[in-house]
C-alpha cells in the first residue's frame, strides 16, 4: 500500500474518533462496516473507548446471538498474539460477530493462520486485516534470550524463535529497546508477508502496536 494511502486511512480513522458519541450504545442490528476505511475507524474508535474507560461492550444481546447463529459478518480480521492481556474483542470494544480473531504467540504465521485469514477475506468478504503486535511480548523475549545466550529452545517453541529471529537480527544494532524494535519489525514483516500473498489481493492489510500501559493501539508505518 502506498504511503499516501496509509496516511489517508489514518487521517480518516482519527477524524472519525471526534464524531463518535461517547454515550449512545450501538444497536445490535446495525450493519457492519463494509469498507476498510470505515472498519479501521470503528476499530480505533472502539480502542479509544477502551483506553479511556468508556467501553460499551456492544453487540452482546440475545437477539443478536440468535441472528448470528445463522450467519456471521465480521468487519475485520485481527492477527494477534495469544497474550492474555491483549484480547482483541476487549481492546477494540467489539462484540459477538464483529471480529475474526486469529491468535498465535508473537503473531507468528503458519499455514493454518494464512488459511484462516484467507477464509475471512475470501469467504466472509472482510475488508480489513490488522496485524497487532504488543510491547513486552513473551515470544520476542524468548527469542532475544536465545540469541543472547545460545541456549537451546525446547520443543515447539523453536518455531516461534525461528520466525522472530530475522527481525531480531535486523534490529540488534539499533539504539534503544531491542525488544521493542524486534516486536515492531516482526509485526511489520507479518503485515508485509500477508500483503505480498496473492491469496489476499485486494484486501487492506495494516499493522499496529498495542501499549499495555495505556491501552492504546497505534498504527505502524
Amino acid at each position: 500500500m502506498a504511503s499516501n494511502r496509509r496516511a489517508f486511512l489514518t487521517a480518516t480513522a482519527v477524524g472519525a474518533l471526534a464524531t463518535v458519541p461517547a454515550a449512545a450504545a450501538p444497536a445490535d442490528t446495525e450493519p457492519p462496516p463494509s469498507d476498510p476505511r470505515t472498519a479501521l475507524a470503528e476499530l480505533l474508535a472502539g480502542n479509544h473507548r477502551y483506553a479511556t474507560g468508556r467501553s460499551r461492550h456492544p453487540h452482546e444481546g440475545d437477539r443478536l446471538r440468535h441472528t448470528l447463529a445463522g450467519s456471521q459478518h465480521p468487519f475485520a480480521v485481527v492477527v494477534g498474539c495469544i497474550d492474555s492481556r491483549v484480547p482483541p474483542e476487549l481492546i477494540f470494544d467489539q462484540g459477538l460477530g464483529d471480529l475474526l480473531c486469529i491468535r498465535t504467540a508473537g503473531q507468528v504465521l503458519d499455514e493454518a493462520v494464512l488459511a484462516s485469514v484467507q477464509y475471512g477475506v475470501e469467504e466472509l468478504r472482510i475488508p480489513l486485516v490488522l496485524v497487532l503486535g504488543h510491547e513486552r511480548c513473551g515470544a520476542v523475549a524468548a527469542t532475544l534470550e536465545h540469541l543472547r545466550t545460545g541456549a537451546p529452545v525446547p520443543g515447539h517453541l523453536n518455531l516461534l524463535v525461528d520466525e522472530i529471529t530475522p527481525s531480531a537480527r535486523r534490529t540488534r544494532a539499533l539504539p534503544g529497546d531491542w525488544a521493542e524494535h524486534t516486536m515492531t519489525a516482526h509485526t511489520r514483516w507479518v503485515r508485509d508477508a500477508i500483503r505480498a500473498d496473492s491469496a489476499f489481493a485486494g484486501s487492506t492489510v495494516l499493522a499496529a502496536r498495542f501499549d499495555l500501559d495505556t491501552g492504546r493501539v497505534t498504527l505502524l508505518p
